[in-house]
């Protein structure tokens, strides 16, 4: 016989849009002094508004990437970053945005991929020269020539009618 007094215990279930939410998850406890709380069982809804825990406070295995945004005390943002917000785009940012809304324009697309974007960047003139200034544990570094083909064009792309 089913259990009349269900607990608010984690239910893995298939969530289907307009259905009634599952119960949820059992808050964690906060009482580990700053570690990540256990999570709950993999396929569990849980509503973050109610989670008790800061995400932004919890300590992070591994070293920096150098990708971080948020500033603490006493640090400023990067005059780049700052003109950029503010409205003053430097040339850089201005050709680069320019160049984004004509690749939007010509391929009929509101939003492009990563790659689209990547293959922008790489017709822009860019080229990867430089040691990267990021921590990616995931990712190896490599460079190329400043004389690198960009590599996004199939081949005889010139001859293509205009």
């Amino acid at each position: 016989m089913p259990d009349k007094n269900p607990t608010p215990s984690a239910k893995q279930t298939t969530q289907e849009p307009g259905a009634p939410t599952a119960p949820l998850a059992p808050l964690p406890s906060t009482s580990n002094s700053g570690q990540r709380p256990p999570g709950p069982p993999e396929g569990t809804i849980i509503d973050r508004r109610v989670w008790p825990v800061d995400r932004r406070s919890l300590n992070v295995e591994g070293a920096s990437t150098g990708l971080e945004r948020r500033r603490g005390a006493g640090r400023r943002l990067s005059d780049f970053t700052r003109s950029a917000e503010e409205g003053e785009l430097t040339k850089e940012q201005f050709l680069f945005l320019m160049a984004i809304e004509a690749f939007k324009k010509s391929n009929d697309k509101a939003f492009p991929t990563w790659t689209d974007v990547l293959e922008v960047i790489r017709l822009l003139g860019y080229r990867k020269t430089m040691p990267m200034e990021l921590t990616l544990r995931t990712a190896e570094d490599w460079r190329e020539t400043p004389n690198a083909p960009s590599n996004v064009r199939p081949a005889r792309w010139h001859e293509r009618a205009a």
